[in-house]
């Protein structure tokens, strides 16, 4: 049964509902809490996750009516009703949504303490995950992640790189302890801090033998017109600037396109095909000098908005994170020292 001791540091006063004054009686928060069980957390992310009663039922396996009757139990703890029923499956109500991130982050949070307790059990030294945008990951994560290894070798240390808006949703549902990647317009700004490390430059390239690797001049209106593109999913921020980059430019956007959302399957594929990509300077460093892909000489000069250390606000940072922080400010000063 869930208590004030498993989950200290989280707010329970934000699950009540709205109707519910911030002064309500002890009694009734205490009344909550010894109701609340772990089944009914893995319940309501199961829900969120699927949308399905009955797919959620198989994924805990157990039967629908008993899952019904569980979602139903949840619903009274509350006093009103989380999850909206459709024609085919369901959705969260705005509690509901609300209540699934706090199941997610509970789970995720008694996972990794698990995970760190098993750790240190085992004579280690601690759990450090950790999420980064590809761009930032090959001269300034990874160099501090080897550094960090240096100095504790039995620290367990997790990397997950993926896109910012990715890594903001894994650093809400706890699943990562920090990220390095772009803050988001949606995130709330108090539920996070931020720290800028530095900023990326764009280049766009073609595989080593391509026709274009001849020219010494090109303009946009061919590269736009006349070649198939890889580029990043459109909410990218390598995309937005490309996009703007056009617009200031009055030419329409490619019309020959492959979308990806994989740097390393994007990289891949530029070397199979005639295609142009878009891509960070960072993220194509090893390929460069290699000679798998080569630069053409044309400038996307619209900036960018820069990446930094994202915290969560309401956590105080561990030993390890803090290290993990101080490496990283002393990779990014020298880098850009460097350039």
């Amino acid at each position: 049964m869930l208590n004030k001791s498993n989950f200290g540091h989280i707010r329970y006063l934000a699950l009540m509902p709205a109707n519910t004054p911030e002064s309500a009686p002890p009694v009734l928060h205490r009344s909550l809490l010894n109701r609340l069980r772990y089944k009914h957390l893995h319940m309501l992310v199961a829900l969120g996750s699927s949308l399905n009663l009955h797919r959620a039922s198989l994924s805990l396996a157990m039967s629908q009516p008993a899952a019904t009757r569980m979602l139903r139990e949840i619903e009274d703890m509350f006093g009103c009703q989380l999850f909206e029923r459709l024609p085919r499956g369901m959705r969260p109500t705005a509690l509901g949504a609300q209540l699934v991130r706090f199941a997610e982050a509970s789970l995720n949070s008694l996972d990794r303490c698990a995970e760190d307790l098993a750790a240190r059990r085992q004579g280690g030294y601690g759990y450090l995950s950790i999420g980064t945008i590809m761009g930032a990951a090959p001269d300034l994560v990874m160099t501090a992640v080897a550094r960090m290894k240096a100095q504790s070798p039995q620290l367990r240390l997790r990397i997950m790189g993926d896109t910012s808006d990715q890594i903001l949703r894994l650093l809400d549902q706890r699943r990562i302890d920090m990220a390095i990647a772009r803050r988001s317009p949606a995130a709330h700004s108090s539920s996070y801090s931020f720290e800028e490390l530095g900023n990326e430059r764009l280049l766009v390239v073609v595989r080593s033998g391509h026709p274009l690797t001849r020219r010494r001049k090109l303009g946009w209106q061919e590269l736009v017109g006349d070649w198939p593109w890889i580029l990043q999913p459109a909410t990218s921020p390598a995309r937005i600037a490309l996009d703007q980059l056009l617009q200031r430019l009055e030419l329409p956007v490619p019309a020959d396109i492959i979308e990806c959302s994989s740097v390393y399957s994007m990289q891949q594929l530029v070397q199979l095909t005639d295609a142009v990509m878009l891509l960070s300077e960072s993220a194509l460093k090893d390929y460069l000098r290699m000679g798998l892909v080569r630069a053409l000489p044309v400038c996307i000069d619209v900036p960018m908005a820069p990446f930094g250390i994202l915290t969560r606000t309401d956590d105080a940072p561990t030993q390890e994170q803090q290290r993990f922080i101080a490496l990283l400010r002393a990779q990014a000063r020298g880098l850009a020292q460097a350039g």
